[in-house]
């Protein structure tokens, strides 16, 4: 049986394609259902592009019900991915799936995560701090944004003279390249 794979994003979805252009064609994998809190997401374009459903949650569904975690349990989800997905996990969809939820930040945690660390703002922080590296983290969910166990890093040198769109340039190309690779890496330590 095929593992099944939910997506979490809020925004673009450019991370939610690459993985579902990875699991398309994938005999032991597949991408089963998009989730964003945002109506206007443009992942939800791309979900119909793949042929996924798609759906839509508002925070009271999200942090007051069970209405989210039901609808992946019924789906029977075996890996959630949250792919530019910005808000905090409640703890009750963390204990639901355990161990069963990773998130991709834009660069080397621990350093540039937490609250707000997010997209452009951890480039510029990068930028601000005039780090010689950044890079993509991997790693479970846990109740603290950018806390949990991480899973893989990929890093590049940041060169003297590369700006906010060449650094996040960079990143996107190592985060299409690793992400779905990790994620099937992860889906077949799980099927033993």
């Amino acid at each position: 049986m095929k593992r099944r794979i939910a997506i979490f994003a809020s925004g673009s979805g450019s991370n939610a394609q690459k993985i579902m252009e990875h699991f398309k064609r994938n005999p032991e994998a597949e991408v089963v259902l998009i989730l964003t809190n945002n109506p206007q997401a443009y992942v939800l374009q791309r979900a119909d592009n793949f042929e996924i459903p798609s759906h839509i949650f508002t925070r009271h569904e999200f942090y007051d019900t069970d209405d989210v975690i039901r609808l992946l349990k019924n789906l029977q989800v075996d890996l959630i991915v949250l792919a530019g997905f910005l808000w905090l996990v409640p703890v009750s969809l963390l204990n639901a799936f355990p161990n069963k939820i990773i998130n991709l930040h834009p660069a080397l945690l621990p350093k540039h995560g937490g609250k707000g660390m997010y997209g452009d703002h951890v480039h510029k922080a990068v930028l601000a701090e005039g780090d010689d590296e950044s890079g993509i983290t991997i790693h479970f969910v846990s109740d603290q944004f950018d806390e949990g166990e991480i899973i893989h890093q990929s890093r590049f040198k940041v060169e003297p003279g590369d700006n906010l769109e060449v650094i996040k340039f960079k990143g996107q190309q190592l985060e299409h390249q690793h992400f779905p690779r990790v994620i099937e890496s992860l889906l077949k330590k799980m099927k033993s």
